[in-house]
């Protein structure tokens, strides 16, 4: 794991690409386990009406209802992208930031994270609309150069020299391990999505010396269109729906 959280891939994400590879025989429980814990204590699967399960014993109990993979999606105000409803499901995914909806289940999985223990709790999900790989990509590339192109004009460097720096080396992406099954062009796409939902999260942290209203104005507008953009990229990424064919 790094030690930087915006080059971690979010649990929906991790959930999304190796629960997917269990679900295809492409690797084991325990490599499944690992995965997606990562650095959390531990995973449970919560139904309410049925009560806490184990991670595999949740997803076990979907794969026998017919689970054909798990595609994450990362919601915010205004973007619910990688959402499909009920209106409950939504709002639940949209105040936790992310999600993973089970192809074949007419279900969804929100996490909930007390300390270190994420608890996946159940909901009716419906059919989604989703961004595929190459829409997704194309409009990174659009956001990221519009975006560094803006924010060299607002001076990024004397506001914020580190958000310079991660624009102007934007081939240092992070380095992720997927399973089997992922598409090498997706495990792309991932990094560069954290890579911009990083930069637009490091940005955004304060207002970094603006000294007006306008300014502060100026440079959210420059970056809310990259954080979309990234968090497209992750869901088109971790949608096994979308996948380009092996």
């Amino acid at each position: 794991m790094h030690d930087d959280p915006s080059e971690t891939l979010p649990a929906a994400a991790r959930l999304a690409w190796w629960g997917t590879a269990w679900l295809r025989g492409a690797v084991v429980t325990d490599l499944l386990v690992d995965a997606v814990i990562g650095d959390d204590a531990t995973h449970t699967v919560a139904d309410p009406f049925q009560g806490t399960d184990t991670l595999v014993g949740g997803l076990a109990r979907l794969r026998a209802e017919g689970a054909r993979s798990f595609g994450a999606a990362f919601p915010a105000e205004g973007d619910p992208v990688g959402l499909g409803g009920p209106a409950s499901f939504n709002a639940a995914a949209l105040e936790e930031g992310s999600a993973v909806v089970v192809e074949g289940t007419g279900l969804g999985l929100v996490p909930q994270r007390t300390g270190a223990a994420v608890a996946w709790v159940l909901h009716p999900a419906q059919r989604r609309q989703l961004p595929d790989v190459g829409e997704a990509d194309r409009g990174l590339r659009a956001a990221l150069l519009e975006s560094a192109s803006a924010l060299a004009a607002l001076d990024v460097a004397r506001w914020n020299p580190e958000v310079a720096d991660r624009l102007m080396n934007l081939r240092h992406r992070p380095a992720l391990t997927a399973p089997a099954g992922v598409p090498d062009r997706c495990v792309d796409l991932a990094a560069r999505g954290l890579q911009a939902t990083g930069i637009a999260a490091l940005a955004l942290e304060d207002d970094g010396g603006a000294v007006t209203a306008h300014e502060m104005t100026a440079r959210r507008e420059a970056l809310v269109p990259l954080e979309r953009a990234g968090r497209r990229a992750l869901v088109a990424a971790c949608s096994p729906e979308v996948w380009p064919p092996a």
